[in-house]
């Protein structure tokens, strides 16, 4: 899989540009609507053209960045995917309870969190040790609630709660608990 940290970064290049790409034809607008009337005002054949290519470009960069998601492919073909683990994630009263104390994966392994909430709606979240988010979902109480992730690189994850779930949900971060582990044989 790609790593989502390469995506969001060729996709802030991206829409950075075309950002900036809007905020042009914004300035040439307000420009020239505010020069001296007895000028010449826009050509509308200019305006639409730059317009039409804004409307180009924003299409074609969903096009590509939907491509580069590194969890779709898995997403489309879920039915068909057998998980090579499966771990059984309980939630109430703003506690993860997990099935062991350390959740270990090796590289490559198709692993699916399911994860389940007796009691309010909480967030699981997968973090770096840079507290760049790995992954996260919204667990709904009374809902299938799980993810299927591909692991492809060795790596120490913390679990957090991405979702507010009152005052007391600050404090729900379970510090390294998943290990991914490349041994080679």
């Amino acid at each position: 899989m790609v790593d989502s940290t390469t995506v969001l970064w060729g996709q802030t290049l991206a829409y950075t540009f075309y950002v900036l790409a809007i905020m042009a034809v914004m300035g040439w607008f307000a420009l020239r609507v505010t020069q001296d009337g007895g000028r010449q005002g826009i050509r509308p054949a200019y305006f639409y053209a730059f317009v039409g290519f804004l409307v180009v470009l924003g299409v074609s960069l969903h096009f590509i960045t939907y491509y580069t998601i590194p969890w779709k492919p898995m997403d489309m073909h879920r039915a068909t995917i057998t998980p090579d683990k499966v771990f059984d994630i309980g939630v109430a009263a703003h506690k993860f309870q997990l099935p062991a104390e350390k959740l270990l994966v090796a590289c490559n392994d198709k692993v699916l969190f399911n994860v389940t909430s007796s009691d309010l709606t909480y967030g699981f979240g997968l973090f770096r040790n840079d507290h760049s988010m790995l992954f996260q979902m919204q667990v709904v109480p009374g809902h299938k609630n799980d993810i299927l992730w591909q692991f492809d690189k060795p790596g120490i994850y913390t679990i957090r709660s991405t979702e507010y779930s009152g005052p007391s949900g600050v404090d729900m971060i379970l510090k390294d608990v998943v290990v991914v582990s490349c041994v080679k044989s």
